[in-house]
């Protein structure tokens, strides 16, 4: 791209930027925001406060919470699955852990000696 056309390229984005500016500037909403923002400001220096003291009085929670913290993944292993299979009835339980509700009947029925026998994997 020739140096004139870069130059006329961004005179023409300058001056699309300035018609934006002026008419952000007739926006009453905006308008409204920047008197608000003067008027805090002003507010927070007669008072000695910044913006983080005002966050931690409205909500101290805030300041214990970054929006960007990244958790790390555990870095234990996955349990293996373990199946009962039941000599009496054929019923077969798959569980990851000791706390599955049949196997701990069958525990106190049978005693846990004769269950840890019925292990099939």
């Amino acid at each position: 791209m020739s140096r004139l056309a870069e130059f006329r390229k961004l005179e023409q984005q300058l001056a699309e930027q300035l018609a934006e500016l002026e008419s952000m500037k007739g926006d009453a909403g905006l308008k409204k925001e920047i008197e608000f923002e003067s008027k805090l400001r002003a507010l927070l220096g007669e008072y000695g406060f910044s913006l983080k003291n005002v966050i931690n009085i409205l909500d101290p929670q805030a300041v214990r919470r970054p929006s960007a913290v990244v958790v790390p993944k555990s870095s234990r292993k996955a349990r293996n699955v373990k199946i009962y299979k039941n000599p009496n009835s054929g019923e077969i339980v798959e569980t990851k852990g000791g706390n599955h509700r049949q196997l701990k009947e069958w525990k106190t029925e049978f005693g846990a000696d004769v269950v840890e026998s019925w292990r099939t994997q």
